[in-house]
């Protein structure tokens, strides 16, 4: 094949429905059914986490009502594509764990400086919606990023994203930040019992069982917490019977210190779209090569930062495509994007109904910390995964080590930074934007080097 010759579609006898087929009601709803099954922890997860970490309390349900809203919303735009906006591909929009570590910087400066639970939503909301215009920059130029953007610098940032949430996820296990029985055996009992359940049911041949392993994880460590006393559904009955989405319903307010680290993310989310998007057009029979596929990465990404600023506007955090989503359409054989509007209907529905985040906040810290374990630890093991598609030479090992040392040094001894200016410090305190600052700019001065096996071969 030429260079100037376009890769057709590759027939995939695996599926049972092209992109653009339609199904009938039932088998949409079935798979639509599923791609929620897969996603749904993923969605609600960080609201949980932010709340919990950031004593957010009474909003909780609410902003878990607003996450489903406005993950049915962005799934539609990606799959529906509304003029040059979305991939037009079977793609689940959902809360990304990628910003998870930058919102709790932020939400804690705010905290630091004795902001109210509002003033630090009205932060994170603000700084969230300017930092997406990052993205919807970058959709425009993507091909060049990956330039900049390269699989050392991403695999070092996703390893930074991960490691600093474990201790969160652990914290969790032991009952939350100042439990009165911080380390009791009933928490650690209830953190084994998702954990091990999780890893026993991932274990299955049933693929539909592997699939929901954590809803299901998580369902039988609630059911043991009922039983042992430990959930309390009283308060359910003040909560609204309708949520109302309300723009900016906590006002807008912006930080610098706040900002930049999420800015950085948005450039890290942009080239991980582009990875979920090639995804799924090769398991969806479509082309990976020329102007349909680049309009569709194009498409995918600049919705990936209008939904994310959809998202701040209604009191929910940043958004991405959902990567675990391609393996149900390489289970299932459905790769219709028109069951993409089935699943945007199911998310809409659940997220309008409060009762639903108030049920999920009353789930135990220890039973949501044996979940989170896994979820984050899978994280920075992504992180490795992406290290291992690169060729790594002593430059690229000692770009990964000076900036992961950095990123994780400053995470656990943050004294280290108080004789920086206070906007400087709470900028580089966050593990993510120190590691990405050093990762990119080390990437630009130390020069690129021949491998020692390509000059062997030259000699």
């Amino acid at each position: 094949m030429t260079q100037n010759t376009k890769a057709a579609p590759r027939k995939n006898h695996d599926l049972l429905y092209s992109l653009n087929d339609k199904l009938g009601f039932v088998p949409s709803s079935f798979a639509a059914l599923q791609h929620v099954l897969a996603s749904l922890v993923g969605v609600i997860t960080p609201t949980l986490i932010v709340g919990g970490v950031l004593g957010l309390g009474e909003h909780v349900p609410y902003m878990i009502s607003m996450a489903l809203i406005v993950s049915g919303v962005g799934t539609f735009i990606q799959c529906r594509r509304i003029g040059p906006v979305g991939a037009g591909m079977l793609c689940l929009q959902g809360t990304s764990f990628a910003f998870l570590t930058a919102i709790l910087s932020a939400g804690m400066i705010v905290k630091n400086r004795g902001g109210s639970p509002e003033d630090i939503l009205a932060t994170i909301f603000g700084v969230c919606f300017c930092a997406a215009i990052i993205e919807i920059f970058l959709s425009r130029i993507i091909h060049k990023l990956q330039r900049v953007i390269t699989p050392v610098v991403t695999g070092t940032i996703i390893i930074l994203i991960g490691i600093p949430l474990i201790k969160v996820a652990m914290t969790d296990i032991g009952g939350g930040f100042g439990a009165e029985n911080f380390g009791s055996l009933d928490n650690l009992l209830l953190a084994g019992i998702v954990l091990f359940s999780v890893i026993l049911l991932n274990r299955s041949k049933n693929p539909m069982i592997r699939l929901a392993a954590v809803v299901i994880g998580l369902l039988l460590g609630m059911a043991a917490a009922f039983f042992m006393g430990r959930l309390d559904f009283s308060g359910l009955s003040s909560l609204p019977v309708v949520a109302v989405p309300i723009p900016f319903k906590f006002g807008f307010q912006f930080d610098l210190a706040a900002f930049i680290p999420l800015a950085i993310l948005f450039c890290v989310s942009a080239m991980e779209t582009t990875g979920d998007l090639t995804a799924n057009s090769t398991i969806s029979g479509e082309p990976v090569t020329g102007s349909v596929y680049m309009n569709r990465i194009r498409g995918g990404v600049l919705a990936d930062g209008i939904n994310s600023m959809i998202a701040a506007t209604f009191n929910s955090m940043p958004s991405t495509t959902f990567s675990q989503n391609n393996g149900v359409i390489a289970l299932t054989g459905v790769a219709s994007r028109f069951v993409g509007i089935y699943i945007a209907a199911i998310l809409v529905i659940m997220g309008l109904f409060p009762i639903i985040g108030g049920v999920l906040q009353q789930m135990p810290k220890p039973v949501l910390g044996g979940a989170t374990l896994i979820m984050f630890g899978t994280v920075a093991v992504a992180g490795i995964r992406v290290l291992s598609h690169a060729k790594l030479d002593r430059r690229d090992m000692m770009i990964v080590a000076i900036s992961v040392g950095l990123g994780i040094g400053v995470s656990t001894v943050p004294d280290v930074l108080q004789e920086f200016p206070k906007t400087l410090a709470n900028i580089l305190s966050s593990p993510v934007a120190m590691g990405a600052v050093s990762a990119i700019l080390l990437s630009l001065i130390l020069p690129e080097q021949k491998h020692e096996e390509d000059e062997a071969e030259v000699s």
